[in-house]
């Protein structure tokens, strides 16, 4: 099994949310303004990078035909300001006919109240009447473009309530799958010292008096304490 299917499958049967993610990565790996236009959604899957430019989706159109089943559509714009990039049918291309496990636009989306209303698993930047044109134009510019697929293209994107949270191709390794594990166990002692300890947040976060008295842990915490002293510094890129 790969590392890149391990994590998927270690983040999908946990439901890891993308806050614990972005946690495991040192507080990082967060796509900024990008929000769910249909909520409780959980979706883990293998970046596929779409990219537009210049208030056009034309390039779009044939790009979208490669994504494969159980892939997150990523499509990158550039120049496109408030245009939306995708609307209803493409949406419904992606996760109907190309069976997408979901679509994350880094720009803006139209038909909104259909993309609610078939509860399409869409995340952008904001939904608008005001759609791209479906002429040619200018490409988006080839060395950005080139330093995304090196960044991404082949890493994992989890999607949720919260947002999306990406993990970087060369983030796919056993180091990775151990912090997610220690955010699973760490968010399990936090609220054990919340809920039965009676702890206050600062005993718990900041001074992490667990670790200080592993004997009021259960035991089957008390093993990992080692684990949970170790701190989860940013990624190295």
């Amino acid at each position: 099994m790969t590392d890149r299917k391990k994590i998927i499958d270690y983040i999908r049967k946990n439901r890891v949310s993308t806050t614990e993610v972005a946690d495991a990565l040192g507080k990082s790996g967060v796509l900024g303004k990008v929000a769910p236009i249909t909520n409780d959604h959980h979706v883990v899957g293998r970046i596929r990078c779409i990219f537009t430019a210049n208030h056009s989706n034309y390039d779009l159109h044939e790009q979208v035909k490669v994504v494969k089943e159980g892939e997150v559509a990523m499509i990158f714009t550039h120049n496109c300001e408030e245009h939306a990039v995708i609307g209803e049918l493409i949406s419904k291309f992606l996760l109907l006919y190309r069976g997408a496990a979901a679509v994350v636009v880094d720009g803006w989306v139209r038909d909104a109240s259909a993309l609610r209303r078939e509860r399409y698993r869409v995340w952008s930047r904001g939904a608008t009447p005001l759609g791209c044109f479906n002429t040619p134009a200018l490409p988006f510019p080839k060395e950005r473009k080139q330093e995304i697929l090196d960044q991404y293209e082949g890493g994992v994107a989890v999607c949720d309530d919260g947002g999306v949270t990406m993990l970087e191709k060369s983030q796919l390794n056993s180091d990775i799958y151990s912090r997610l594990e220690r955010i699973e166990l760490q968010e399990d002692v936090w609220f054990y010292c919340l809920d039965v300890l009676k702890w206050d947040t600062h005993q718990i976060v900041c001074a992490k008096e667990y670790l200080k008295r592993p004997e009021l842990m259960p035991e089957a915490f008390k093993v990992h304490m080692d684990s949970l002293s170790k701190a989860l510094d940013k990624v190295a890129a």
